[in-house]
């Protein structure tokens, strides 16, 4: 099996992925938090602000904050955020318990993302990735955010487009977001070299898949989560199992991380 053919098979999962019909996303497992975070039309901010919160803690745990704000403030409507300092912002970060790993930083980041929605977007997170933009703008767009770097505003534009299903006029722009499951998956697929670094996964996407480089990202990320674990994979029951070289081979059971 050829590299090319490797490719090709994740690029199938992924469309199919893309072309799926739009249901619920599951990002924390809370049923109202979920629902919130879903909400585009009515709460587009609560989407935004949780990936400005993605930030050195779990995923879910992040993306819990939006809730946990409406549960202290009793709702989360744009109007009642705007009005909050960062002093507020910090006390509901902090109090009674730390919200996240790093409260005083992201308090500032949450502040700071409220202000740029209510001044460059007239309090309409949604704007953002309104009428149909080129991926490059969304990206740009979720760049602009205090402390948001280049792996999450590409891990944003892709859940848009991937399970929100808002059309771009491209996808050239939508990365992978290189992460452990990734470059453990890339790698032991024969994809990447153990030694590459992120920048240099992310050009090789680039090159395997050119209109949609993040395509990607979510097959070789759900197969390292499942599957192709850092020990002991269960490669019989892997989606790639009849040509991953270590499953193919017998040595997945000794493979690294």
């Amino acid at each position: 099996m050829t590299r090319a053919e490797i490719v090709a098979l994740l690029v199938q999962e992924g469309e199919r992925l893309l072309k799926a019909p739009k249901s619920l996303i599951v990002f924390t497992g809370d049923e109202d938090s979920d629902r919130l975070l879903n909400d585009l039309d009515g709460h587009p901010h609560a989407f935004v602000l949780a990936c400005v919160m993605d930030r050195q803690i779990k995923a879910k745990r992040a993306w819990m904050i939006p809730y946990l704000f409406s549960q202290k403030l009793g709702g989360f409507g744009f109007a009642t955020l705007q009005e909050l300092s960062l002093a507020r912002v910090t006390e509901l970060m902090t109090e009674p318990e730390p919200l996240h790993r790093f409260p005083t930083r992201m308090s500032e980041n949450f502040y700071l993302a409220v202000q740029r929605i209510a001044h460059d977007y007239r309090g309409n997170a949604s704007q953002i990735w309104a009428n149909q933009p080129s991926s490059a703008e969304v990206v740009y767009r979720f760049l602009q955010f205090h402390g948001v770097g280049r792996k999450i505003a590409t891990m944003a534009a892709n859940i848009l487009a991937r399970e929100f299903k808002v059309p771009f006029a491209d996808y050239y722009s939508i990365d992978v977001s290189v992460d452990v499951q990734v470059r453990r998956v890339f790698t032991r697929l024969g994809l990447a070299r153990a030694e590459d670094d992120v920048e240099e996964i992310t050009y090789l996407a680039r090159a395997f898949h050119p209109v949609f480089p993040g395509l990607l990202d979510f097959p070789a990320w759900e197969i390292g989560v499942k599957w192709c674990r850092p020990q002991n994979p269960t490669c019989n029951q892997c989606m790639m199992r009849k040509v991953c070289p270590p499953a193919t081979d017998g040595s997945a059971a000794r493979a690294g991380p």
